[in-house]
């Protein structure tokens, strides 16, 4: 059965040092903590990756860009960085061709700039889409600032995957801070925050009318769904009544199972699967594994093993990405 795992991430050299030079990364307050042993494993596109991919029996990934906490950056230089990291990546996928693809990271800052390298990354990098880690600058993507990089996303017929990222500084200190550094960084981020964060996202999307005006927009969310299919049925029980209300013309689970992929990427447990599959369904999950922060041997190891059939085991395996993605 091969294996696409979406959801597998790198660290650029520029990200890198932009990083080290963030004074909240310094001080380890809020910046996202990286250890030395995963931060390795992001910055090698190479030997290490694939022995890591081959040990784990992970046939391809598609890569994107981590979480790179670098603080406020002049605009000028987010365009730069991001167009490095992506010919960084480019580099790579033109090197192993038969094992990697890319998605763009993309200066949010700057909408029309990241529009512009959406398109250069997919005609001329061949990468499948993009990635946007989080809020930017506190903005969610159904302000009307980022259409321009929605609707390219659109005209080049590719996916965009919405990662989490450390929450604003304000929502942290309302809803995080109070206890030990590492327990409120866990809770702001992987231990429950940013996943509530990027269901929020999706469903600012939604209610914003997004899909009304571009109907053809597919985006991927990673861990599961973020939250989103055990609500969906509560979602549509009260939030669907108030968007109706307001001349959205389809319940807001019509527009999560038209315009949304969920990935199983850090979740390797049968519960939240069964119940994905009964939400959304087979065609519309995939599967990644969040190489390094997560092991690729654990993630092959839960799909082997999941107590699915066979036939929606290679739709999540392979099939819905190759056809989402366009991979060969």
């Amino acid at each position: 059965m091969r294996t696409i795992a979406i959801e597998e991430h790198f660290l650029s050299e520029g990200f890198r040092e932009a990083m080290k030079r963030n004074p909240r990364r310094q001080a380890g307050t809020l910046a996202h903590a990286i250890p030395a042993r995963v931060e390795e494993k992001l910055s090698d596109l190479d030997i290490l990756r694939l022995r890591d991919m081959d040990a784990g029996d992970i046939d391809f990934q598609v890569i994107s860009h981590g979480v790179a906490d670098t603080g406020p950056l002049p605009v000028s230089d987010e365009i730069s960085l991001a167009q490095a990291a992506n010919d960084q990546l480019a580099a790579a996928v033109a090197a192993h061709s038969d094992r990697f693809a890319g998605f763009a990271t993309l200066p949010m800052a700057d909408p029309g700039a990241a529009a512009n390298e959406l398109e250069r990354a997919v005609r001329s990098l061949r990468f499948k889409g993009a990635m946007i880690n989080g809020t930017i600058n506190g903005r969610f993507l159904d302000d009307p600032a980022f259409l321009p990089v929605l609707e390219r996303a659109v005209t080049l017929d590719v996916p965009i995957y919405i990662h989490p990222a450390p929450p604003p500084m304000t929502v942290w200190e309302a809803y995080y801070a109070g206890f030990d550094t590492a327990v409120s960084r866990s809770l702001a981020t992987s231990g429950w925050g940013w996943h509530s964060e990027v269901g929020i996202h999706a469903l600012r999307l939604i209610v914003s009318g997004v899909f009304e005006r571009l109907p053809g927009l597919q985006i991927i969310i990673g861990h599961m769904g973020e939250m989103i299919p055990f609500m969906l049925a509560r979602i549509d029980d009260t939030l669907s009544n108030f968007t109706a209300a307001n001349n959205l013309p389809r319940k807001v689970s019509e527009y999560f199972l038209q315009h949304f992929y969920i990935t199983t990427s850090g979740f390797f447990t049968d519960p939240p699967l069964l119940l994905a599959l009964q939400t959304v369904g087979a065609d519309r999950i995939i599967f990644s594994v969040d190489y390094p922060y997560s092991s690729n041997e654990r993630g092959r190891a839960f799909l082997d093993n999941a107590p699915i059939s066979p036939v929606d085991k290679e739709k999540i395996s392979h099939l819905n990405a190759e056809r989402l993605l366009k991979l060969g």
